[in-house]
């Protein structure tokens, strides 16, 4: 049996510095929901205010659980160490369903960070008469949507270059989200200026009131300020996913890490992803009266195409740029999820394959492959359900990962911490209190945000694959086995 409890023994390249992990997890936070999106967050709150408070409070709300990620990470600095931290506390079953929920809450957006690269290419650059050949060869209509050859082709070749990064390793592939981060801000600070410039507060009341009639024929369904802001506050997990890609590469850390400071790198993530996405919203809906800014499909890039089409170039080629930050973090992090299910044979032990040369896991990259080239083929719609989905997964893994590290605060008092959550264990109960309230507004009948029946039939579908999985190889590896030592945390 391999070996899974010396962090170091897996061939691992250790080159990830603090910068890189951050925009690791700012690139998989951001993506380009922001621009694609942001009309969609307005109508469904009743305006840009409820949804500027929505997302306020899912960064606050999800920060005590960054906390808690950096804490466990700095003391146990192994791939997927989610699973590692939850096996270790609650046994192996709940360490197994805690790893496959979560990978539910990542691979998918690897193939939809496809599909919305081939939308763009679609929707907006085939607009242009120069680029109207995009649109010139139909394969076929899936759920109701056009896939188109061009579009197709032009997205995957975006996703062979995400997967030939990580499959050089985790120093290629954080380069790309490096790049992709400072691409991302200049798409923020141009939204800014032009709001400044054209804008007026104004332009963002009143503070609450229903659409009708927006793109797409959507409307706002909830009747008063504080329904709007739920609305979008569920949706907000979904959003902020990504910010424990960071953790899931710990084991690739280089050896001089502080990992006092790196204890505060998920949070900071969070936060700046919080700061960037009200930014964004004040900024697009400022820019003119909101009620007329949803009226356009894609009102970002409408908005911008109206006022100067120089701006609405340069934020439509960050925009198509965007979902390849999302699609090389969620890609390295599904991957080290399979690893360590794989270290622990809670998967096929060749799972637990790294290559010797790149230090990157080699089954995983190569299911992630296939699964990212897939997408383009799905069609926009194929996918819509698995949002809801993938934020059931990812805060349910979230708030497991926070009740282990309250619970390994008693089991292991003395496992050294190179960083501990601030305020201690009342700030580790403030993000599990977070996340069940969340989990509660998702799954509950009566709440406005509970999952539907579709939605709750693939939860339903994947659960009982991880069954079936855990069926399989359960009886193949002991729980009792020893465990990563800490040792390996240097503060």
């Amino acid at each position: 049996m391999a070996d899974n409890d010396t962090p170091t023994s897996g061939g691992m390249k250790k080159e990830l510095t603090l910068f890189n992990f951050f925009t690791i997890g700012f690139g998989a936070i951001i993506g380009t929901g922001w621009v694609l999106l942001v009309g969609d967050w307005m109508v469904l709150g009743g305006g840009p205010i409820p949804a500027m408070i929505a997302f306020a409070i899912g960064a606050i709300f999800l920060v005590p659980i960054g906390m808690c990620f950096g804490e466990l990470t700095a003391a146990i600095p192994i791939s997927g160490g989610i699973i590692e931290y939850v096996d270790r506390t609650f046994g192996r079953k709940m360490g197994f369903l805690t790893g496959w929920m979560l990978l539910l809450g990542n691979a998918p957006l690897c193939p939809w960070e496809a599909i919305a690269i081939s939308t763009l290419l679609t929707d907006r650059f085939a607009e242009f008469p120069a680029l109207a050949w995009l649109r010139s060869v139909r394969l076929y209509t899936i759920m109701g949507a056009d896939v188109y050859l061009w579009p197709t082709l032009i997205a995957l070749g975006f996703a062979v270059l995400v997967i030939f990064l990580n499959f050089r390793g985790a120093g290629a592939a954080a380069k790309l989200s490096s790049f992709l981060a400072k691409a991302l801000l200049a798409g923020m600070i141009l939204a800014m200026v032009i709001s400044i410039a054209t804008g007026s507060p104004s332009n963002a009341l009143p503070v609450f009131s229903q659409v009708k009639h927006a793109a797409g024929g959507s409307a706002t369904e909830a009747t008063s300020l504080l329904g709007g802001i739920v609305a979008v506050l569920v949706m907000t997990p979904f959003f902020y996913a990504g910010f424990d890609t960071i953790p899931q590469q710990a084991e690739e850390a280089s050896d001089n890490l502080d990992w006092k400071k790196f204890g505060l790198v998920p949070a900071i993530a969070l936060l700046a992803s919080g700061a960037f996405y009200l930014i964004c919203i004040y900024s697009f809906g400022t820019i003119i009266d909101w009620h007329e800014f949803v009226r356009s499909s894609v009102p970002a890039l409408a908005v911008l195409e109206r006022i100067n089409l120089f701006f609405y170039v340069a934020m439509l080629i960050i925009a198509t740029l965007g979902p390849m930050g999302p699609m090389n973090s969620f890609f390295g992090a599904s991957t080290r999820l399979m690893l360590a299910m794989g270290r622990k044979e809670m998967l096929p032990k060749s799972f637990a394959e790294i290559d010797p040369k790149s230090g990157a896991p080699k089954n995983g990259n190569i299911v992630m492959a296939v699964l990212t080239l897939v997408g383009p083929f799905l069609g926009r719609n194929m996918l819509v359900p698995l949002t809801n989905v993938a934020s059931l997964g990812f805060i349910f893994a979230c708030t497991m990962a926070a009740c282990a590290c309250m619970r390994l605060r008693k089991t292991e008092p003395d496992l050294p911490r190179p960083y501990e959550v601030n305020g201690g264990k009342a700030g580790i109960a403030c993000a599990i209190a977070a996340g069940a309230i969340v989990i509660g507004l998702m799954v509950l009948p009566f709440s406005p945000a509970a999952l539907n029946g579709v939605e709750w039939a693939i939860t339903g579908g994947w659960v009982l694959i991880g069954i079936l999985i855990l069926a399989l190889y359960g009886n193949k590896h002991a729980a009792a086995d020893t465990h990563p030592s800490a040792g390996a945390a240097k503060a």
